[in-house]
């Protein structure tokens, strides 16, 4: 198998992954999307600030495995504001994770 047929079946078995991963990754964009409207309402559990925080952990670690690295590094710029000490900028989670949304599923 040459260099360009193992490059084009490791792209395409990415992209079956993906097309499996994204009901989750999907799941965990809404609980993030659910973390920054809680915290613009100042309703932010520290439940939900922890199970974000999590979630943000995970897509941080994964993303960048499908071809997001854009998503990894804004995913990792959302579990520091989700897993530092005080009160997260409730302005700045939201922006974060609007951008993260955008940066993983563009066509939406």
């Amino acid at each position: 198998m040459t260099e360009a047929e193992t490059d084009d079946k490791t792209a395409s078995l990415l992209a079956a992954i993906w097309l499996r991963s994204r009901p989750l990754v999907e799941e965990r964009m809404a609980l993030l999307e659910r973390a920054a409207v809680g915290a613009a309402a100042g309703a932010l559990t520290e439940e939900l600030r922890k199970e974000a925080g999590g979630v943000a952990h995970k897509l941080a670690g994964s993303l960048g495995m499908y071809g997001y690295g854009e998503g990894t590094r804004i995913a990792r710029q959302i579990e520091v504001l989700l897993v530092g000490d005080g009160t997260p900028d409730a302005a700045r989670l939201g922006s974060l994770v609007a951008e993260l949304r955008r940066a993983v599923f563009p066509e939406a």
